[in-house]
């Protein structure tokens, strides 16, 4: 056994996708981000750059977000590779709109139970993910 064995070992535990609840609380989630982005007028930018109807959209993030935490990849298997930036760029994009996306999605978070560790976690990666398709200042 090599020293470096732990490093190779497989990752073994339950992913993120199976922590939060499974497609049952990703589509509660996705719905409370919907909602809350609805309806709320501090996230009026964010709405603004959204179709009238939401259902694509919430189909969407919802099919991403199970494939993105270690779930069923349904996204994939609808679209192929999800090419965030590219199908972002069509849309204004700022720090605002970046800061709007974020600050929903904690509040949807802390609004479905979500376990604090897990939703710091998850904080770090969807930032990285919503500073890159910033598009404009």
């Amino acid at each position: 056994m090599s020293p470096d064995a732990d490093d190779e070992a497989p990752l073994t535990g339950p992913t993120p996708f199976d922590r939060i609840g499974g497609e049952p609380a990703v589509r509660a989630l996705v719905d409370r981000f919907y909602d809350l982005m609805d309806l709320e007028p501090a996230y009026r930018r964010l709405r603004s750059i959204h179709p009238v109807e939401l259902d694509g959209s919430r189909d969407k993030l919802y099919w991403f977000l199970c494939g993105w935490l270690g779930g069923p990849q349904h996204y994939v298997e609808r679209f192929g590779h999800p090419r965030l930036r590219m199908r972002h760029l069509p849309y204004p994009i700022g720090i605002a709109e970046r800061d709007q996306w974020l600050d929903c999605m904690r509040r949807a978070m802390g609004d479905q139970g979500v376990d604090p560790a897990l939703a710091a976690r998850l904080d770090e990666a969807f930032f990285g993910t919503a500073d890159w398709m910033r598009n404009r200042s």
